[in-house]
């Protein structure tokens, strides 16, 4: 797992327990919910720059190829495959639907 995946999914218990914190320290009498907005706006920040630094130092990503397989190095004057979408016969209009094939048993 990713460094900035793993900040991201602990935002939401770090919430929770700043939440949990400032509750216990309204019921001690020590600071109320109405003055504690600061708490989360820095806790917001600090998770913020965490972030940010993880993307940073975070190695790229590889390309993504659209199929299962690598793209082949073709280029002009090498040899490509054949093409395996031509029927045996060699025409490329004959059909190799095995129903229609005149040796096909009734």
């Amino acid at each position: 797992m990713n460094s900035w995946l793993l900040i991201r999914r602990l935002r939401g218990p770090a919430f929770l327990i700043l939440v949990g914190i400032t509750a216990l320290l309204n019921q001690w009498g020590i600071l109320s919910f109405s003055r504690s907005w600061p708490l989360y706006l820095i806790l917001a920040g600090v998770i913020g720059l965490a972030e940010r630094a993880a993307i940073i130092a975070a190695p790229p990503v590889p390309p993504v190829y659209p199929s299962a397989y690598a793209p082949t190095a073709y280029g002009p004057g090498t040899a490509v495959p054949p093409d395996t979408n031509v029927p045996a016969s060699g025409a490329p209009g004959a059909s190799t639907d095995p129903f229609t094939a005149p040796n096909r048993r009734p």
